[in-house]
């Protein structure tokens, strides 16, 4: 068949981003990126010179069922992920011959793909390209200003990649010999897990205090005791005496000051990658990974009635940086749509950015491509879901270009004899940012009309109360707290919390998350025989040295050496030495009324009576805290359930426990051996 035959016969392309069969389609240039979607918004823009087609994300990895790194040498063996072989043929034929483009992500993981990418391929030079957001003007300037691929970025990620699967392949098989449910131990992941368990065991010696509110009511004012003797007192220094005190002394108040001042509210900076996670996490109810995936289709490009288009800029960013072009079209939406009063004089005339020790490789914040796009408009081309996201980045973008919210505090202090009691009310008198975007669910009061030396008469009330423990973590606290103990980065939150629920190490309690039974065993294993990969300092200390790989200034294999210098002599202590699981639980046999103990065999955790010998299963998902050496199951878990085994019993998947029968001529198991399943560690 001639050349020709072949052109007027060459099987179009099934969608764009999917790699044309033949070659021969005259366009000169191709382009790489990772999703067909964002494949298909580029090619929309570029025209008929390119071809945008789409690796899929990673196309080579360290090998799955192999270790593939050289612990002398650091030499790494890639090879093509397995099902990603045909990608990469199509890939190589259609980049023959042409002029190509490697557009993956900014970020570490996208630089390393272009790496990848280039290596295969045998390209060289300035081939690739970057931008924050899918428009005409972004792609077309970057397709003009191509550069080398950055390789401290690529070898940051290298580091990182080789460091995590040092944890997962040296830890995890010591893992399976002594609790065979846990499946593996991340490096990011074992520290995030230590910091949800120290908080359950905090919640667990939390002991409640009893106090009393006590205060008055003028005019629907509410005032509180604040002062006895002009001494400030606290909430829970109020006890049931003073609260006595006050309900038979005080009779009558007398107005003795009046504070009013002007109190402005800042607007929130744009979002970065967690502060997006946090808001839709406690705004909307969203779990982490569910706001990343969204966030990542919203930028990519989504089909709607007109065509396919992109609709925020990059989602994983560290910056709050804001570009001149967008600046500017923020501010004439706001002096055409609500009035130069609203327009913001806080924010300097240049983009503002955010300065971290950490700062993410895209250049701005996540905010629309294109500020016209209202929500209103925006409501009638995207799916519900789509469109919250979309709302809270539109709102929380235009709200920084706009001025303060104002309000008038007034302040009233009200004495009887020794007592001071106190109101504040807040009466909001501009807007501001409020118009379109709110912070808390502050409302504004209306200031009451009362005058300095006027005295009321008035009828204390009290009420009992107690302090309440620590809140356990929300996938919008976890975030903040990691983000502020610098462990992981931000487009590594949602994967780190989704481990640690997929191997059941935590588990979900309406929106919280609840170290299991089997978390804190396999934090305590962590603990004692790995405390650097738990311990939060060392972790985030792991990850500035990261950033300096990334900026330049450290060699990635003198980081991952120095750390194998460390991690080697726990490694070979914890290869050696026996570890048994043997805690002493609340748990009380109805057999024989002893206490049980947690063990664990060949089929898990379980119960042990040492008295009467009675084992019982145990489920790993149940809430309970280990503290001090000991088990202690919370109220949320039921009743254990009977087996005839160590930890095995045929009513596992019916229900969670039911009630326990002797189990005759069981002996006491042994410690099961080293798992030979063939797990993939370290993912």
């Amino acid at each position: 068949m001639s050349d020709a035959t072949k052109n007027k016969k060459r099987t179009k392309t099934q969608s764009s981003g999917e790699i044309e069969n033949e070659t021969g389609s005259g366009k000169r240039k191709v382009i790489i990126v990772e999703s067909p979607a964002k494949a298909k918004t580029i090619e929309g823009i570029l025209g008929k010179d390119y071809q945008v087609i789409s690796s899929k994300g990673h196309i080579r990895d360290l090998p799955q069922k192999q270790f593939g790194v050289d612990l002398n040498s650091l030499k790494l063996d890639f090879e093509i992920i397995p099902g990603k072989e045909s990608v990469v043929e199509q890939i190589k034929k259609t980049a023959e011959g042409k002029e190509v483009y490697l557009a993956s992500d900014q970020d570490r993981e996208g630089e390393a793909i272009a790496w990848h990418l280039a290596t295969i391929l045998g390209v060289k030079g300035k081939n690739r390209i970057t931008f924050s957001e899918i428009t005409p003007r972004a792609i077309q300037e970057a397709v003009k200003n191509p550069r080398e691929i950055d390789m401290n970025k690529v070898n940051a990620q290298l580091a990182r990649r080789v460091l995590d699967r040092i944890v997962g392949y040296k830890i995890s098989p010591l893992l399976w010999r002594i609790i065979k449910d846990a499946r593996s131990a991340g490096r990011v992941q074992s520290a995030a897990l230590k910091i949800i368990c120290e908080k359950e065991r905090e919640r667990y010696r939390f002991v409640p205090q009893k106090y009393y509110k006590v205060w008055i009511e003028i005019a629907e004012l509410k005032a509180y005791l604040t002062k006895i003797n002009g001494k400030k007192i606290k909430p829970t220094d109020v006890t049931k005496e003073i609260a006595d005190d006050v309900l038979k002394d005080v009779k009558n108040v007398k107005l003795i000051d009046i504070e009013i001042k002007e109190v402005r509210k800042n607007p929130p900076p744009p979002f970065i990658t967690s502060t997006l996670q946090q808001d839709a996490a406690s705004k909307l109810g969203f779990p982490v990974s569910k706001t990343m995936k969204i966030a990542q289709e919203l930028y990519e490009g989504i089909d709607i009635k007109n065509g396919h288009r992109a609709f925020i800029t990059y989602m994983r960013t560290d910056s709050t940086r804001v570009s001149e072009e967008a600046q500017e079209a923020a501010e004439e939406f706001i002096l055409n749509n609500f009035g130069k009063e609203y327009l913001g004089n806080l924010q300097p005339k240049k983009s503002s950015s955010k300065t971290k020790t950490k700062v993410q490789d895209a250049h701005e914040c996540i905010r629309p491509v294109d500020i016209s796009l209202t929500p209103e408009k925006a409501k009638e081309l995207l799916d519900k879901d789509h469109y919250k996201i979309y709302e809270l980045i539109w709102k929380r973008f235009i709200a920084f270009q706009m001025s303060s919210a104002v309000y008038k505090q007034y302040s009233y202090d009200f004495q009887s004899d020794k007592y001071i009691f106190e109101a504040t009310i807040r009466e909001r008198i501009f807007d501001g940012f409020e118009k379109v975007y709110t912070i808390d669910n502050e409302a504004s009061e209306e200031h009451k009309e009362l005058r300095i030396g006027e005295v009321y008469n008035v009828e204390p009330k009290t009420v009992e109360s107690e302090t309440t423990p620590p809140d356990r973590y929300s996938e919008a606290s976890i975030v903040k707290t990691l983000e502020a103990e610098g462990i992981g980065r931000p487009s590594t939150y949602a994967t780190i919390i989704q481990t640690l629920l997929d191997r059941k190490y935590v588990v979900k309690n309406k929106r919280t998350l609840v170290p299991t039974i089997l978390g804190f065993v396999v934090n305590h294993y962590l603990e004692q025989r790995f405390p650097d990969i738990v311990d939060k300092n060392f972790t985030a200390e792991m990850e500035k040295q990261l950033d300096e790989v990334e900026n330049g200034k450290k060699d990635w294999k003198e980081v991952v050496r120095t750390f194998l210098s460390e991690f080697g002599k726990d490694l070979q202590k914890a290869e050696k030495e026996f570890f048994s699981i043997d805690f002493d639980t609340d748990l009380k046999c109805e057999d024989c009324e002893g206490n049980y103990k947690l063990k664990v065999g060949k089929f898990g955790l379980y119960l042990h009576c040492p008295k009467c010998k009675t084992n019982k299963s145990l489920k790993n998902d149940i809430f309970g805290v280990i503290d001090n050496g000991k088990l202690y199951v919370l109220k949320e878990a039921q009743e254990p359930e009977s087996t005839d085994e160590e930890g095995s019993t045929g009513e596992e998947k019916r229900k969670r426990y039911t009630k326990p029968n002797k189990a005759k001529g069981s002996k006491t198991p042994k410690t099961s051996k080293a798992s030979k399943s063939k797990k993939t560690a370290g993912k």
